[in-house]
């Protein structure tokens, strides 16, 4: 009876801290906004009760941590690298994880590891760069395995055909490169474009924003063409022309592609254009006008406008013959004046 009960000893051990384990997960969960010293604390009663657990409660443990917003970074390098059939949910979902971090479990682990962090929803600029460094150097650290195992079974006539296979093997190595800097490239593609990177675009000024605002509140659209056209560095024609479109889509383009709030713009449509604040699906058609446009055609199509401007606006320069004219008859009627007085001093005598 004493062996039975010291051969079931071992398990219930292990279900205790499987219990111990979720328990500690779950309160972990519930905490919205951990602290510094809740997350240290977490760290330090998560690894030893994950160690000692079973399988199926590690996995459990990892499929809940991986919903978590927030993570020791020491905690998810230690989850991550772990045997993959564990570690594979956590890498793959858990956005708590770090760049740094994801670059240390693809440099540390194997290749399972390098495909669950390529299979994410999104990868930063700097993990991709990683993986493809290391892509790019996994192949030379495991070029000297090769002759190894292969050089005493090859002999020493068929030199030829060993620099054919180097040759292929080589073309295979650089085609799986391209192959997967392509594979990361595309992943990359969800990452979509960015809004607020506006390098290289023209864009309105804080002042510039504020004064648009402004003459549109008080619907005075003399000044707001004024401003609109220092805006877009072109004539008051093309603003005006801008403004005359009455459906409001030719401001709404332009408000877009430079760069004005969502918010803002919505406001400016619905006082410079009244019919835009009616209500439709519980918004405005302002708002959905806004909504339906496209930010990089919106660019193009107002940098169209503006070339078209520059092509056909020319603004009054003054006369530049103008000066020299003048110098040349001010030196003219200088003469005169001599002559009349050599003729009133002849006259006088």
């Amino acid at each position: 009876m004493r062996d039975r009960f010291r051969d079931l000893e071992g398990p219930l051990a292990v279900r205790k801290k499987d219990v111990v384990l979720m328990a500690t997960v779950s309160s972990f969960e519930n905490l919205s906004h951990p602290t510094r010293s809740e997350l240290r604390q977490f760290a330090e009663l998560f690894m030893p009760l994950f160690q000692a657990s079973s399988d199926e409660a590690r996995r459990q443990a990892v499929a809940a941590l991986s919903q978590c917003e927030h993570m020791p970074a020491a905690v998810a390098l230690f989850i991550g690298s772990q045997s993959i059939e564990i570690a594979a949910p956590f890498i793959t979902a858990s956005q708590a994880i770090s760049d740094d971090t994801l670059i240390t479990i693809a440099r540390t682990q194997g290749k399972d590891h390098v495909k669950a962090i390529v299979s994410r929803d999104s990868l930063s600029p700097k993990v991709i760069d990683a993986l493809v460094a290391l892509r790019q150097a996994g192949p030379r650290s495991a070029a000297p395995v090769a002759p190894i195992t292969e050089t005493p079974a090859v002999p020493l006539s068929p030199m030829p055909s060993e620099a054919n296979e180097a040759d292929a093997l080589e073309e295979q190595r650089v085609a799986n490169e391209a192959a997967l800097r392509e594979r990361i490239l595309d992943l990359a593609g969800h990452l979509g474009r960015n809004d607020e990177d506006r390098l290289g675009l023209r864009t309105l000024t804080d002042i510039q924003e504020a004064l648009l605002v402004r003459f549109a509140r008080s619907r005075e659209a003399t000044h707001f063409a004024t401003a609109l056209a220092d805006a877009l560095s072109a004539s008051r024609w093309l603003a005006e022309r801008i403004m005359l479109d009455l459906s409001g889509q030719q401001l709404a383009t332009t408000l877009t592609s430079l760069g004005m709030g969502f918010l803002d713009s919505v406001f400016v449509l619905e006082k410079l254009y009244p019919h835009l604040a009616e209500q439709q699906h519980n918004v405005t058609r302002g708002w959905m006008v806004l909504d339906a446009l496209d930010p990089e055609e919106c660019h193009e199509r107002v940098e169209a406008w503006r070339r078209a401007d520059r092509y056909t606006y020319k603004p009054e320069v003054p006369d530049a013959p103008a000066l020299p004219e003048t110098a040349n008859y001010r030196f003219i009627r200088q003469a005169p004046p001599q002559r009349d007085m050599r003729v009133m001093g002849r006259r006088s005598r």
